[in-house]
């Protein structure tokens, strides 16, 4: 079962954006901005939210990329009611991401994405919530 967060419905943030690996850089661009408006004196907050974004979005690219036809990716971040960060990102790619079983070696490029969202974020978890491709990744700060 998958327990996505209660909403507060305030200072929501949400961005689509074409499975296309340049648009990593906007998302965590964004996400800083966004974050910069509501919190400007958190920095770790923003930072941190900005790293596990990129993480995030980098692998739902990557799944969307296996789709004959890349469909968009989705990001959505709001307030919960207890004033924590939640951020949402969602694809229609295929597969589920999953920590791999041992670090990645000091030379790979890829592969350290869920292994910072386990060690930085408060919780996490991948969601799919129809039958069929696609999920969530949500994290909270």
């Amino acid at each position: 079962m998958c327990l996505v967060p209660v909403r507060s419905g305030t200072a929501d943030f949400t961005l689509r954006f074409p499975a296309h690996p340049s648009w990593v850089r906007t998302a965590r661009d964004a996400m800083r901005t966004a974050l910069r408006s509501a919190v400007p004196l958190n920095g770790e907050l923003i930072e941190t939210a900005a790293l596990l974004t990129s993480e995030v979005v980098s692998n739902a690219i990557n799944a969307s990329l296996c789709c004959r036809t890349p469909p968009p990716v989705d990001i959505h971040a709001c307030w919960s009611p207890e004033g924590e960060l939640q951020v949402r990102v969602y694809d229609q790619g295929p597969g589920m991401p999953r920590l791999p079983d041992a670090s990645p070696a000091v030379d790979q490029e890829h592969g350290r994405g869920l292994l910072l969202l386990s060690s930085c974020a408060r919780r996490w978890e991948v969601c799919r919530h129809a039958p069929g491709p696609g999920k969530s990744v949500w994290f909270q700060l």
